[in-house]
């Protein structure tokens, strides 16, 4: 059997895997020989991180990931984020990026929607980082 995703993790780390937290006590090479939800400590969202409302569906997407066990509330939560987002979101290319991530979450796909999420606020954030280092300053 091959393995479908290998990783390394170092002394201490922790990895989320289909709701299981587990960690290491040395460096070690895991690999996945079936499809599991999987989440490394490393791409974990805090809550004090979650600032904007992206990173806010990010946190609820991570958190089905997380914990299986509380999806219903986890996809309510899900729901009232993402709806409001479609409303206020004007770009349409970005709409269409969380259309597709509405539907990766409802196929179950949430390490793919994590993805999307992740490069959306990250380009979000990076054109809001440009455009303010770019305003002019007022004439004394």
């Amino acid at each position: 059997m091959t393995a479908k995703m290998r990783f390394s993790l170092k002394a201490g780390e922790r990895i989320f895997i289909n709701g299981a937290v587990l960690t290491v006590s040395q460096k070690v090479t895991l690999s996945l020989l079936n499809d599991a939800r999987f989440l490394l400590e490393s791409h974990v969202l805090q809550l004090a991180e979650a600032t904007t409302p992206m990173r806010q569906l990010y946190f609820v997407v991570q958190a089905l990931l997380i914990n299986p066990q509380e999806e219903e509330q986890g996809m309510a939560a899900f729901h009232k984020i993402y709806d409001a987002l479609l409303v206020v979101t004007t770009e349409e290319t970005t709409k269409a990026q969380l259309r597709s991530i509405g539907d990766l979450v409802t196929r179950r796909r949430t390490f793919e929607a994590l993805k999307a999420i992740r490069g959306l606020f990250e380009n979000v954030e990076s054109k809001t980082a440009s455009t303010s280092t770019m305003m002019p300053e007022k004439a004394a």
